[in-house]
């Protein structure tokens, strides 16, 4: 069957399948197409920005495959438990394992990957808020792209809309992928409106992360904050919220994304508070020069470690990664061998006999050489 998706009052439409191709019983779908370029980019821009983190780009790796299958599981799960065809999935197990057949939301999967993360961070030794922060900026590319599967697959938009770039099309009208609007009419594309939200998220907090990071965690916060408004809104468009909260018009998604603003609002003070009283470290670099415009002079197109107040310079025993303690011991290393180089030319420069350096006599000395001289 031909598939189409139109924009009536633009005058749009054109064919469109879920399916990319198809070999025997073997489909290749937009859906997973996407997704998978999504988590691509984002590991690329995070191998990009590790070491602006002080992240080691290997360790960062270890902790984001690991975290992804469970954000996978996460997804699927959370899906399950809030559908209204629960029931259904728990008479017959197996139908949990059919992933093919669709059912997988975000909300698991954030939450399930953050929550891996914090036990790979603790085996592999990364320091996890610098983990949060770019792994934050990483969700924010992934779910900016992904969403475009909803588009292929005409799911997870709006209810009725006489807005210009109202959409329908074949699968739309049929009503199996949504509830509570005219068929026929045209709809919000809310998987349009989350992936901007997100794009523009990514904009935003990248720029902070370049101009304005201050301490760890900062990005996380700021991350669970900004997705959690903008999911408040778009989430009450929607025709396929999994369940309501009892006895409210509210959805469930729309109540995790309210709690989601509040969490990230209470943890940006926190860290900002834990930031503020940890101690400096001692052995910390100077920051590079200024130059008149008060930027930092450093190699044209390289992009420099942050440098926070109190975010990565604390001498946090139990937070210090192997590679902090790698970087720390090398430092002492060489001040002490510095010193010991200097100490070691003044010694060579002295006479060794007065102690004093070979281009100066001693007083004594001077003054019976001048009386020898007045007698002569």
């Amino acid at each position: 069957m031909e598939h189409y998706i139109e924009f009536p009052a633009l005058g749009w439409k054109f064919g469109i399948s879920p399916d990319i191709f198809t070999i025997g019983s073997f489909t290749i779908r937009w859906y997973g197409v996407l997704i998978a370029l999504g988590f691509l980019l984002a590991m690329i821009y995070g191998l990009k920005r590790a070491k602006y983190f002080h992240i080691d780009p290997d360790r960062m790796i270890d902790v984001v495959l690991v975290s992804t299958i469970f954000a996978f599981i996460g997804a699927r799960l959370y899906y399950v438990l809030f559908s209204s065809e629960r029931a259904e999935y728990f008479a017959d197990p197996i139908r949990i394992f059919k992933v093919w057949e669709g059912g997988l939301a975000i909300y698991g999967g954030i939450i399930l990957a953050f929550i891996t993360a914090i036990w790979m961070c603790r085996v592999r030794k990364v320091d996890t808020l610098r983990m949060f922060d770019i792994a934050s900026l990483g969700f924010l590319i992934g779910q900016g792209i992904g969403r475009w599967g909803n588009f292929f697959n005409q799911e997870a938009f709006g209810g009725n809309t006489t807005l210009p770039w109202g959409m329908t099309g074949d699968i739309i009208q049929s009503g199996v992928n949504g509830s509570g609007y005219t068929l026929t009419d045209p709809v919000h594309p809310t998987f349009l409106y989350e992936s901007l939200w997100c794009l523009l998220g990514l904009l935003v907090l990248h720029i902070v992360s370049k101009k304005l990071y201050r301490f760890k965690g900062e990005i996380f916060a700021l991350y669970i904050m900004w997705y959690g408004a903008g999911r408040f809104v778009i989430e009450g468009l929607r025709t396929d919220s999994l369940t309501m909260v009892p006895g409210s018009e509210l959805r469930v998604s729309q109540l995790v994304a309210a709690l989601s603003v509040v969490g990230g609002l209470v943890l940006l003070f926190v860290f900002k508070f834990m930031a503020e009283r940890s101690p400096k470290d001692l052995f910390a670099e100077e920051t590079a020069p200024s130059s008149a415009d008060g930027e930092s002079v450093a190699e044209e197109g390289a992009e420099q470690p942050v440098q926070e107040t109190g975010a990565f310079t604390t001498l946090d025993v139990e937070d210090m990664t192997a590679q902090d303690e790698e970087i720390l011991s090398e430092e002492s290393q060489t001040a002490v061998q510095a010193a010991m180089d200097e100490q070691s030319q003044e010694i060579s420069a002295e006479d060794p006999f007065t102690g004093l350096p070979e281009d100066e006599t001693d007083p004594d000395e001077k003054s019976a050489s001048q009386e020898s001289s007045e007698r002569g």
